[in-house]
């Protein structure tokens, strides 16, 4: 069992401790209901009904419990298959859609999506992350690869942590940029004040590297290009916040007053590796999806500042 501590600051405050908890752990109510239920949630050292209303500076403990086998199922879910051989699949993301199942996310993933479209995935991550070698956040679009056997999973495995396979992003930030080019070398690792995020810190952490480029300066924001050296939980979010370039439309790490995008602008727009059977260099690139094409032609034209 897996304990955290969170440390209540506005989000949830004044909510009934089992709504709060959907918003503080983003897990479904059910999942909250249980919790509760299994008495593995503590406010403050000590147990609380469901009822109870949160307060600003509330510490709230979570032992969790180990998550019931869950049955993975295929779903006729549209995907937009870039690249695919009896290997491999190259994928382009869509926002909005979760890699793979996890609580309050069992269906309409890409994992019960790839079920439906293939025979076989690799097996290495588990039942319930099937063919998955890498994952890009749910509001991050762009491209991913799938591995359909052991083989080829392990391959590309081995190519991520030796920093042979390359992704590439582009994203518009908050504020432009004195300089063209840049490095932040940070390292990442659990937010003790929430767990739920991450953050530069020097405890319990990993390195963390990501280069960027900027493409474009505009008035209030800048367009960049990032290139990942490493490959931590929400990255390239973290690490432009920590350089107070926040990513536009970011729910965790950007700031509250921001255009109105309908989530982040952060695209995986390229994905380079040697593949695993041919031995090939292959580069797949995708195209940025439409919001972020309309917003990057309002802020060229203006019509944003």
């Amino acid at each position: 069992m897996e304990e955290q501590t969170i440390i209540v600051e506005e989000k949830g405050v004044g909510e009934r401790l089992d709504k709060a908890l959907c918003t503080l752990l983003d897990i479904s109510r059910k999942r909250a209901k249980d919790l509760l239920d299994q008495e593995s949630i503590l406010v403050n050292q000590k147990k609380e009904k469901a009822s109870y209303k949160v307060v600003q500076g509330d510490q709230i403990s979570v032992l969790e419990a180990p998550l019931e086998e869950i049955e993975v199922k295929p779903e006729n879910i549209p995907l937009d298959i870039v690249y695919e051989d009896e290997d491999i699949l190259v994928i382009n993301k869509p926002r909005g859609m979760v890699v793979h199942p996890a609580p309050g996310h069992y269906s309409g993933t890409l994992v019960n999506a790839l079920m439906y479209h293939c025979k076989d995935l690799s097996g290495i991550n588990g039942v319930m992350r099937p063919g998955i070698v890498h994952r890009i956040d749910k509001d991050t679009s762009g491209l991913l690869v799938v591995c359909k056997n052991d083989m080829a999973h392990a391959s590309l495995s081995e190519q991520l942590s030796s920093k042979t396979a390359h992704r590439e992003y582009k994203a518009i930030v908050h504020h432009p940029f004195s300089h063209t080019f840049g490095t932040i070398n940070a390292p990442i690792g659990r937010d003790e004040r929430n767990r739920q995020n991450m953050t530069v810190t020097s405890k319990n952490s990993k390195e963390a590297i990501t280069h960027f480029e900027v493409i474009e300066n505009f008035k209030n924001y800048a367009y960049i290009q990032c290139k990942l050296e490493t490959g931590r939980t929400h990255q390239i979010r973290v690490h432009m916040q920590y350089i107070e370039h926040p990513i536009v439309g970011d729910p965790k790490y950007g700031p509250r007053k921001t255009m109105k995008t309908d989530g982040q602008l952060l695209h995986a727009y390229a994905l380079e590796f040697i593949h695993p059977r041919t031995k090939e260099k292959m580069r797949f690139e995708a195209d940025l999806p439409e919001i972020f094409k309309k917003i990057l032609h309002q802020l060229e034209s203006g019509e944003i500042e």
